[in-house]
């Protein structure tokens, strides 16, 4: 592992009261993630298994998993599974294997975000710390509400209704249950109908500028945004990609 300095400095910022579960088999890479966080005020459990995992998991309701794609066992592409079955969570997955099919397998089971290893701690607590500010501010791509004490109506695009505020989503009448980042991808691409995002401008609006990684994670969350909406990529009526630039929102029609 890069950078291996131990003694990060403390960011302005703090992460009090944030809860962070941190599982990976190799003990003493887990002990010095988890000590990274913890000096940024996290609060940080830690698991070596999948099974214990999960039930830490239950328990603490964590912000944010660092887990490992590796696990003997329970591995964390099946960790991540069952994890979405009753968290929200953001999920970074560390992995040893760059390949990119690995890459995929695990975003496409919901992981947010992937590190590959050997990485630097302070990078990754940095991502973390990014993923963490989104849902705390209103963002850059958040249509403004109408007038005072008002709050913006649902956008709609055929059968489909986009809340910003309330962060749902329904399509002919029923709930979709997205991810976090699946939701803030969707609300980027909602908020300027018609135009054309480049993975670079979407990166920037759900990942943050601080982001450093391979853009084409944009084009995995995508895909599975369109599975939950029920897109045909041959025949979207949602998320249209435009050739060689990105993705646009459709009408819905």
């Amino acid at each position: 592992m890069e950078t291996m300095d131990n003694t990060p400095p403390h960011s302005p910022e703090s992460a009090a009261g944030y809860r962070a579960l941190v599982v990976d088999d190799e003990r003493p890479l887990a002990a010095v993630v988890a000590s990274y966080l913890e000096r940024e005020h996290f609060e940080v459990a830690v698991a070596y298994n999948g099974v214990d995992a999960l039930t830490l998991a239950r328990e603490i309701d964590p912000d944010v998993v660092v887990l490992d794609l590796g696990l003997p066992g329970m591995d964390g592409i099946e960790v991540c599974r069952a994890l979405r079955t009753f968290s929200d969570a953001y999920v970074v997955m560390l992995t040893a294997r760059s390949a990119e099919m690995d890459t995929i397998i695990g975003l496409s089971v919901g992981a947010d975000d992937y590190v590959t290893k050997p990485f630097s701690p302070r990078e990754l607590v940095a991502r973390i710390r990014a993923m963490l500010r989104r849902p705390r501010k209103a963002p850059v791509y958040e249509t403004p509400a109408p007038g005072p004490g008002a709050e913006a109506p649902p956008r709609a695009f055929g059968a489909l209704r986009i809340d910003v505020a309330g962060r749902e989503v329904h399509l002919d009448g029923h709930p979709v249950v997205l991810t976090r980042t699946e939701f803030d991808v969707l609300a980027a691409l909602s908020s300027r109908p018609g135009m054309a995002f480049s993975r670079h401008q979407l990166i920037e609006a759900v990942w943050g500028e601080s982001w450093v990684g391979n853009e084409h994670l944009v084009d995995v969350h995508v895909g599975h945004l369109r599975r939950k909406l029920g897109d045909d990529p041959a025949a979207p009526r949602y998320v249209t990609t435009v050739r060689g630039i990105g993705y646009r929102m459709g009408t819905g029609q």
